[in-house]
């Protein structure tokens, strides 16, 4: 992607809000290196802050932070500027969340990891396109470990009650769990 050509406007600012602090000077730095005019959050609060104060024409918003949802800063962002361009990130690619993402006014929803390409491809994208697919999207088998973990975080790390949620036997489960992340 030839980083001249980006059109982004009169208004290049682009409000990054994401609780893993090293993610999100990755993605400033090469976002600024795109043209936009950065500026971070750690939290719900302080991104609540930023997008009441000065909203900006883009942002990029984790949705689960430490305390609280990443929608409540959508929802603030969408108050003060309804036109400004949102894509939603978030780890735990859940479809009923991505639909909630939407309805209250994100332009994309990503799953993490996604790169400073895939989330400039979704900024852009012109209204009812779509943005190109991913370069590497997560396989598989890496969605899948994804679930799982994510069940498992969500019965508090009981096997037992991890294994009855997702109809698996608890020793294929104890497997999966031993097991490192497929790429």
């Amino acid at each position: 992607m030839n980083m001249e050509a980006l059109d982004l406007g009169e208004d290049r600012s682009l409000l990054l809000v994401d609780d893993d602090e090293a993610f999100l000077r990755r993605l400033a730095k090469a976002m600024e290196k795109r043209g936009f005019e950065v500026e971070m959050a750690g939290s719900v609060a302080a991104g609540q802050a930023i997008a009441t104060a000065r909203p900006p024409a883009y942002a990029v918003v984790d949705l689960r932070l430490e305390d609280g949802n990443g929608l409540d800063v959508v929802e603030s962002l969408r108050a003060r500027r309804p036109e400004s361009r949102i894509v939603v990130l978030t780890g735990y690619g859940a479809i009923a969340t991505a639909v909630a993402a939407v309805k209250i006014g994100a332009t994309d929803y990503l799953a993490k990891p996604a790169d400073a390409t895939d989330v400039t491809n979704a900024l852009l994208a012109q209204p009812n396109t779509l943005p190109p697919p991913p370069e590497n999207p997560m396989s598989a088998d890496r969605v899948r470990w994804e679930h799982i973990q994510r069940v498992y975080e969500l019965c508090d790390r009981n096997v037992s009650e991890t294994a009855r949620r997702l109809s698996m036997h608890r020793r294929t489960l104890q497997r999966i769990l031993a097991k490192r992340s497929p790429r």
